[in-house]
C-alpha cells in the first residue's frame, strides 16, 4: 500500500524513524525474523525505539534467541 511504499522510502533513505516503524509492521505480521532485521539498522544507527524494540525481541525470543544480557542491554541503550 501507500503507507508502506513511503516507509520503505525513508527506509532507503536510512531513516531510523522508519525502520523502527517497518519492523514493528513486521512484527505484528508475524514475520520476526524482518522485525530484527529493521530494528537492528535502527539501533546501529542510535534510534532508542530500535533498541527498545530490540529488547523486547530478546524478551521474547521472537526471531532471536532469548537473551537477557541482550534485553537489558537494548533496555539500556533506549534509555
Amino acid at each position: 500500500d501507500e503507507g508502506e511504499k513511503n516507509i520503505t522510502k525513508r527506509v532507503n533513505a536510512n531513516d531510523p524513524v522508519a525502520m523502527t516503524h517497518l519492523g514493528v509492521l513486521r512484527y505484528f505480521e508475524g514475520d520476526y525474523d524482518g522485525a530484527f532485521r529493521y530494528q537492528n539498522l535502527a539501533a546501529n544507527l542510535g534510534d532508542s525505539g530500535g533498541h527498545f524494540q530490540l529488547s523486547c525481541l530478546y524478551r521474547k525470543g521472537h526471531g532471536v534467541e532469548k537473551d537477557r544480557k541482550k534485553e537489558v542491554y537494548h533496555l539500556e541503550q533506549a534509555a
